[in-house]
């Protein structure tokens, strides 16, 4: 059996610009289980993400959204947007790292 991730869980998961200095990415949960796992800020906050995408965790905004079962997270984009070392303009590859973060379910967390 392999690994559920945050995909699994998830209706999407996409990244875009927010600007040519900031990324978003969301979350859009399926149901309030999922939600749950990804809103769990011991399981998902600044300090992962900052590790996951290289950035300084005090950059990390986070926005739980419960009534929307979102959550959505922004950070500054390492290089420019339109620079000349930027692979992705758009900011639509971002989310995969995130997208394929593996998930415990509650009985695991315990161990």
């Amino acid at each position: 059996m392999s690994e559920t991730t945050l995909a699994d869980l998830a209706h999407e998961v996409r990244s875009k610009n927010a600007g040519p200095f900031w990324v978003t990415m969301e979350l859009f949960m399926r149901d309030a289980d999922g939600y749950r796992i990804a809103a769990d800020e011991s399981f998902l906050n600044e300090r992962v993400i900052a590790e996951l995408y290289r950035v300084e965790e005090s950059t990390v905004q986070m926005f739980r959204i419960p009534s929307l079962n979102v959550v959505k997270i922004s950070f500054p984009r390492p290089i420019s947007q339109g620079s000349l070392r930027d692979r992705d303009m758009h900011a639509g590859q971002h989310h995969v790292p995130l997208a394929r973060m593996p998930i415990k379910r509650p009985a695991e967390r315990d161990r």
